[in-house]
């Protein structure tokens, strides 16, 4: 094999190994950036439920506090007459 035929050759190896070797870690962190989109997306439901708890229950508060404004008014009326 003459010399230039083994630079060519070892270029090609080279180039070959780092073409496989970027192609591999760009997967990688595809992978790990489809994971943390996973996370954040569970992440997010959750915080939604419980938001949405939440929304639940200051609605029952609101209304409880609504009836028993409503007690006192028709009380303090009550007194009135």
């Amino acid at each position: 094999m003459s010399r230039s035929s083994k630079v060519v050759l070892g270029l090609s190896v080279v180039l070959t190994a780092a073409t496989v070797a970027g192609v591999h870690l760009k997967q990688r962190q595809d992978q790990q950036r489809l994971r943390d989109g996973v996370i954040r997306d569970i992440e997010r439901q959750s915080r939604k439920k419980e938001n949405i708890r939440l929304l639940g229950e200051q609605i029952l508060l609101t209304e409880q506090l609504q009836a028993e404004r409503e007690k006192m008014v028709l009380a303090k009326g009550s007194q009135n007459t």
